[in-house]
């Protein structure tokens, strides 16, 4: 059994926290479910505005209580029943958190899917899940006499996220109740505010409500104190960033470094008041230092911060807080206060080993994956395959990745989903696919291919094939020919740093966009 790794100088508020006869910590007078946790906020305030959709309506907490019920009752009228999948395959706006919220007060289960699947891909996540009911684009929410279920339990599920899965196949991560409210805590105590502020608080969400970083450490945190959560239907709506910041006076931003590249080198941001902006906090791919230091200066009344999490751990598993951003940005900071932390099989000289991640917030395993739940999933302990130390202050590195997987802005892709669609291209013989380091999106997907014997690749023609396989965001930025054998070690395994290092990228790949 792992031993959880010194806190050190742990700055983060542990009161209320105790440790449960299974080792794990957790916060005490949580409540029981988002249910619950919605109600609460309904009840203090019905007419305080809770959803903004930037160039759309705006629902007050009550008018979200009143129409996700309905949407509950729609589900039920429909044969949804406790327990049941309910796949929401919806753009980020209002619609998808009525949607959400009627799933959880019909008692179901949402099944988050990601609106940059290919249709194959979105087939396997609704197959695979069982979803008794698809919520669809272009179609109206579900209708009928209101229903609520008011006696939901921590432990019972409340969403699948998918993650991408190392044999090209999304894995359902099973995310409860108990998770999502664990995690909500530890987003608010992560920030350093009080929560008599709570109301006084406007989030921008510009990252897909279909991952867990939209979703659950943004829409529901903001949600649990009463604040106001304005929603962009499109991550790169830079007017409506504008609007949200100058008209509406959000003053919380968090997103991945693409967006804030993006934001801060628009010929307008010099136009903005960004005086009000009082958290500014990033995450979810590599960020460079020169960016950190950007955000800095760009939002200069702003605690800025890193966010680290997975999927499999519902989002946050450590934060670098203001105070340590500039001397540590190549940290992710320190472990949440209900988060343990270990190295699995430390480097003697380095410190290195596999992070494992212990706490209320890690999901109960995968959804029809017993084997990789049972891989994955080990005495309580996430094995989450990042590669990493923890110094003597407490402070987590993540120095590389286990896995074999690219974070592009923020959005994973697994190099192996990538080769196979290339092992089918014409005149590609071998192919290997790796990150390339890029300042505004953290990593690019780049490949490297040999020809088949006697072949010619059309490097055109090879990208129009994998864009016909997998989704948008996993298709090659970069693509190199390669004449000599890709370098492998003594078991035959590709040396994927040195690949990358002694590749020349060249210029990246410009597609059409599509319709």
């Amino acid at each position: 059994m792992p031993e959880p790794a010194s806190r050190g100088r742990n700055p983060f508020d542990n009161s209320g926290v105790e440790r449960g006869p299974d080792g794990v910590l957790d916060y005490v007078d949580r409540p029981p479910s988002l249910v619950h946790m919605l109600k609460a906020s309904v009840d203090r305030d019905r007419d305080a505005a809770a959803i903004v959709e930037i160039g759309g309506e705006t629902l007050t907490y009550g008018e979200l209580w009143d129409r996700a019920a309905r949407v509950a009752g729609g589900l039920v009228a429909r044969g949804v029943g406790r327990g049941d999948r309910v796949a929401i395959r919806l753009p980020n706006g209002v619609d998808w958190v009525i949607a959400f919220f009627g799933a959880q007060l019909a008692g179901a289960v949402v099944v988050p899917v990601n609106m940059r699947f290919k249709e194959s891909e979105v087939a396997y996540v609704i197959e695979d899940s069982g979803a008794a009911f698809t919520i669809s684009e272009g179609v109206d929410l579900p209708d009928g006499d209101a229903v609520t279920t008011d006696d939901l339990v921590p432990d019972e599920l409340a969403a699948i996220f998918y993650t991408s899965g190392t044999t090209g196949f999304p894995k359902g991560a099973m995310t409860s109740h108990g998770n999502f409210v664990a995690n909500s805590e530890n987003a608010i105590r992560c920030l350093d505010v009080d929560r008599s502020e709570g109301p006084t608080m406007s989030t921008l969400v510009s990252v897909p409500l279909f991952h867990v970083t939209g979703c659950n450490s943004q829409l529901i945190p903001l949600l649990e104190v009463g604040g106001r959560v304005e929603i962009l239907t499109n991550a790169l709506d830079i007017a409506g960033f504008f609007t949200a910041i100058n008209e509406h006076g959000v003053n919380q931003l968090v997103s991945v470094p693409a967006i804030y590249h993006a934001v801060t080198r628009h010929p307008r941001f010099s136009e903005l008041d960004v005086s009000g902006i009082r958290w500014a906090s990033y995450g979810g791919a590599p960020i460079a230092e020169s960016l950190v230091r950007r955000i800095q200066e760009s939002f200069p009344n702003a605690r800025v911060g890193n966010g680290f999490g997975l999927t499999e751990s519902s989002s946050l598993v450590s934060f670098l807080p203001h105070e340590e951003a500039a001397e540590h940005a190549d940290s992710v900071g320190f472990a949440m206060p209900v988060v343990d932390l270990a190295i699995d099989q430390p480097d003697p000289d380095t410190g290195v080993g596999e992070l494992l991640v212990r706490g209320p917030n890690v999901v109960q395993g995968y959804w029809n994956k017993p084997e990789a739940t049972a891989e994955t999933f080990v005495d309580g302990w996430l094995h989450t395959g990042d590669l990493a130390s923890i110094d003597d202050d407490g402070l987590l590195y993540i120095v590389d990745r286990a896995k074999d997987m690219i974070n592009r802005g923020g959005e994973n892709v697994y190099s192996i989903e990538v080769e196979n669609a290339l092992a089918g291209a014409p005149g590609v013989g071998e192919s290997a696919v790796v990150g390339v380091p890029d300042e505004m999106m953290g990593e690019k997907v780049g490949a490297v291919v040999v020809p088949a014997p006697g072949a010619d690749v059309d490097v055109s023609a090879v990208i129009a094939h994998v864009a016909g396989e997998i989704a948008d965001f996993k298709v090659p930025q970069y693509l190199a020919v390669r004449i000599e054998p890709l370098p492998r070690n003594p078991g035959g395994k590709v040396l994927k740093a040195q690949l990358r290092d002694e590749t020349d990228w060249g210029e990246q790949i410009k597609r059409p966009k599509g319709p």
